[in-house]
């Protein structure tokens, strides 16, 4: 079964950063468009940031210049270094392919007290 496991999570006070992870198994993130996306309480799913097959990555202007979106496909393995945190950064953060076709996983908490 295709599986995503978010972690890296935590809470952090406003200005730190937290490198979250995406492991994956039953399928080889480097052949998809691969994505992060963050849920805050009572909020939609947003898409943060993708990086595409080839490398190329792209980001929600709120996280732009604060957050990168990386791979290692030897590890078969997505990040998200996230620094200069603000409150509303607080959400649950999950990955998935850019157009949400695996069954998501539970994805690791964000918190970051002002």
């Amino acid at each position: 079964q295709v599986q995503l496991v978010e972690s890296g999570g935590g809470l952090v006070q406003a200005g730190g950063s937290l490198r979250l992870s995406c492991a994956a198994s039953r399928i080889i993130l480097s052949m998809y468009t691969m994505a992060w996306y963050r849920q805050a309480p009572g909020k939609q799913r947003d898409l943060v940031a993708h990086i595409t097959r080839a490398g190329s990555t792209n980001y929600a202007d709120s996280v732009k210049g604060r957050f990168t979106i990386s791979r290692d496909n030897a590890k078969n393995t997505m990040y998200l270094q996230m620094s200069s945190l603000q409150p509303e950064d607080t959400a649950v953060y999950y990955c998935n392919t850019l157009i949400g076709d695996i069954p998501w996983g539970q994805g690791t908490q964000v918190t970051v007290s002002s």
